[in-house]
């Protein structure tokens, strides 16, 4: 799918038709996006501007100087995105963005709302003025730093949760808590890879700007608003990184928080086991020792040796209880 915005009135406006085979091309438009480009579409834009667009399995190699350099006098720079950011399982794939001269084209292979979003909001009337493919590959960027945001936002409210659940939850019978605690090691691991991919997202971002912003070709002189544009998206990208990375801390201690607590629940569960058979180990001492076949037992003969005996043995289970009890190990 190609779509093309060209500027009119202050504002860009989507071409209600184009076909890559037509015969008459359209005048030149300042943003070309290609979604899932066929080879035609592909085709006619590198006829269109005399560039040769990266495939996708040069788009995903993670070299940098496979994702930023400059060709036929325009500059190729590949991000990586993230998709389905409204579930727990975000798809990572690249996005790249080509700068020719005031002329902007993005290749991606997945619908990502931040794209939606800006072109909706550039197409407003009131909106915001694009007046280059600078100033629109920047501010396309800005809306996927301001969606990153916002799920690092929701990510945090739900690492809370799971805070307070993991500390201060409380279950009536252990093997309910232990499994409640099972599975918040699921939910962790789902947002240590979510905040895994978000990281890497932000990293490719801030190498992206840095690598814009530092060039100045003849066809493009960087004006005030741009430079200080990029300067802040890149600040913004570095901020929401070191954000992810603090999510991340939080969630190795909250793994290492569950795990200890399971280790305790289990722990508990054999100091029963021990705790019991230290208490019946003196009740099985007394009736070992009478139950041995010797002739000179006074208690044999004795008419109250068997009550005896059986008080003996109440007295020694129940005295190392009453001890561990007031001790608090029980």
């Amino acid at each position: 799918m190609l779509r093309t915005y060209e500027r009119a009135s202050d504002r860009l406006v989507l071409r209600d038709h184009f076909s890559a085979s037509a015969a008459d091309q359209p005048a030149p438009a300042q943003w070309y996006d290609l979604l899932k480009p066929s080879a035609s579409e592909v085709s006619f834009i590198e006829a269109a501007l005399g560039l040769s667009l990266p495939t996708r399995d040069e788009m995903e190699e993670i070299e940098l100087s496979a994702r930023l350099y400059q060709e036929d006098g325009a500059e190729f720079m590949t991000m990586t995105a993230l998709t389905n950011l409204d579930g727990d399982a975000p798809a990572k794939t690249p996005v790249t963005f080509i700068l020719k001269g005031n002329q902007l084209v993005t290749v991606r292979y997945a619908e990502a709302k931040p794209f939606l979003m800006f072109a909706g909001r550039a197409m407003r009337s009131n909106g915001q003025n694009y007046v280059s493919g600078e100033e629109t590959m920047l501010g396309l960027i800005e809306a996927i730093i301001d969606r990153l945001a916002d799920v690092l936002e929701r990510m945090g409210n739900e690492i809370d949760g799971i805070s307070r659940e993991v500390f201060r939850g409380k279950s009536a019978k252990s093997s309910e808590k232990e499994r409640d605690l099972q599975s918040l090691i699921d939910q962790l691991g789902q947002k240590g890879d979510f905040l895994s991919s978000i990281r890497e997202s932000l990293v490719s971002i801030s190498r992206l700007v840095a690598y814009h912003s530092a060039l100045e070709t003849q066809s493009r002189k960087p004006t005030k608003e741009t430079r200080q544009l990029a300067k802040l998206l890149q600040r913004d990208a570095t901020s929401l990184g070191d954000h992810a990375t603090f999510l991340s801390g939080k969630i190795n201690f909250l793994l290492d928080a569950t795990l200890g607590l399971i280790n305790l629940e289990q722990n508990q569960i054999i100091k029963i086991f021990t705790v019991a058979s230290v208490v019946f180990l003196p009740p099985t001492l007394v009736a070992s020792v009478y139950g041995m076949n010797f002739q000179a037992m006074p208690e044999l003969q004795w008419q109250l040796g068997y009550p005896w005996a059986v008080v003996l043995m109440i007295l020694s289970a129940a005295l190392p209880f009453l001890y561990f009890k007031r001790r608090g190990w029980l």
